[in-house]
């Protein structure tokens, strides 16, 4: 008798942390949140995320206006092309770089494959942006993030 109130006790404890488990990576999946604009680390973060959460008008306001710049139609049709890329990269801010009105944002990419036994494979990456009136505007991020064919002359 004893060993079935110990039985229903562990039982309970079980449930009781995989119901809470459960909680902490429901709420805790969304919190990523935007970063203030001020600074080129912010803009890379919130260029990714505005990609990643869909948000593509947000995101072709981060680029620069510079010649060449893709229109708004080529911009959203070459990221939809490459959509999985996007939702299965990520990204982690390392140095920064400042010059009088560039900036060079280290970034290291995280590719992570799926299959049995999945892994991430990591490689640095450089994005480049450009300071336009008073704001903090993207020249140039790696694959996933970008098309090379962005301010570029058609010929």
């Amino acid at each position: 008798m004893k060993e079935d109130r110990f039985l229903v006790g562990i039982l309970i404890a079980v449930t009781l942390l995989v119901v809470a488990s459960l909680a902490v990576f429901f709420t805790q999946k969304g919190t990523i949140t935007y970063l203030p604009e001020d600074t080129p680390e912010g803009i890379v973060h919130n260029y990714v995320l505005a990609l990643q959460e869909g948000d593509y008008e947000r995101a072709y306001a981060y680029l620069a206006d510079k010649e060449h710049k893709p229109s708004y139609d080529t911009f959203q049709r070459d990221i939809l092309s490459n959509q999985m890329g996007v939702r299965d990269a990520g990204i982690q801010v390392n140095d920064v770089i400042m010059l009088k009105d560039t900036a060079q944002v280290e970034l290291t990419m995280i590719e992570v494959s799926s299959g049995l036994f999945p892994s991430d494979y990591r490689y640095t990456e450089i994005a480049l942006l450009i300071e336009q009136n008073g704001a903090w505007k993207l020249l140039q991020m790696p694959y996933f993030y970008w098309s090379w064919n962005w301010y570029q002359a058609e010929e």
